[in-house]
């Protein structure tokens, strides 16, 4: 993929960036670096590679330290429910924001 300067000024409207010409070749450089990359890492075959799920585990296996999935709070929902002024099925009722 390669970004040309009518795809930076759209790009840079969309995301509300100002970006001078003197700007876009420098930017339209190093985006389009960056692409090359990227395009270069899906070129890589990985098929029958297991991922990582640490990139340490590639010279030593490290078990994960996983906390125990066990509920830890109590359940306060009538408490926290008794500050709204209004309620529905547990759930807060705000005022109606856009029509």
């Amino acid at each position: 993929m390669e970004l040309h300067p009518d795809d930076l000024k759209r790009i840079a409207r969309l995301a509300r960036i100002a970006v001078s010409d003197a700007e876009l070749a420098p930017l339209q450089s190093q985006l389009n670096g960056i692409f090359g990359l990227i395009d270069e890492l899906q070129a890589v075959d990985t098929k029958g590679l297991e991922p990582l799920a640490h990139p340490l585990d590639v010279v030593q296996h490290l078990p994960q330290r996983l906390r125990d999935d066990k509920i830890t709070e109590l359940d306060q929902r009538e408490a926290n429910m008794a500050n709204a002024p209004a309620s529905e099925n547990g759930l807060f009722l705000v005022p109606k924001v856009l029509e």
